[in-house]
């Protein structure tokens, strides 16, 4: 049985499409929709310390990303269970912590399609895909005309 899914959501173009997709499931499913978002602090913006007073970029980041993840939750009030940020780590070691730490079943993840280095390397939801101990669902762009799902939203 499927109780809990989380969903992780950037900031990208597709973060909609994925959305939608976890929401058709979670309702699908009856189950709870945890909202998921990690953000990282870029090492190469020096603390605000150095300057004598404290550093907003990382609580910034973390507000910013909280209210974009409950603009979400407010289209499926009746899904959405938490709205999770994580901070300092990588994004696919945050998204499978989250999945431990909230014992969800399905972890939804956005695939971008990524070619080259990064299909050596590895892109965040194939490391997901390749080391949760749970399942993995890996939403790829495509359209409700392309596939014709139920689980399909409208066009985004």
């Amino acid at each position: 049985m499927i109780a809990r899914i989380l969903v992780a959501l950037d900031e990208s173009p597709r973060a909609p499409l994925v959305f939608h997709r976890a929401a058709g499931l979670a309702e699908a499913f009856g189950a709870e929709l945890i909202l998921f978002r990690a953000i990282d602090v870029p090492p190469e913006f020096p603390a605000a310390g150095a300057a004598g007073q404290a550093d907003e970029l990382g609580p910034h980041m973390e507000r910013a990303a909280r209210e974009a993840l409950l603009t979400y939750a407010r289209e499926r009030p009746d899904l959405t269970g938490r709205v999770l940020v994580h901070a300092n780590a990588s994004a696919h070691e945050s998204i499978l912590r989250a999945a431990r730490e909230n014992d969800v079943a399905l972890i939804v993840v956005g695939s971008h399609g990524y070619h080259g280095l990064d299909r050596i390397l590895g892109t965040t939801a194939g490391m997901v895909a390749n080391l949760a101990d749970r399942d993995v669902f890996v939403v790829h762009a495509r359209t409700a005309r392309s596939t014709g799902s139920d689980l399909d939203p409208p066009d985004v």
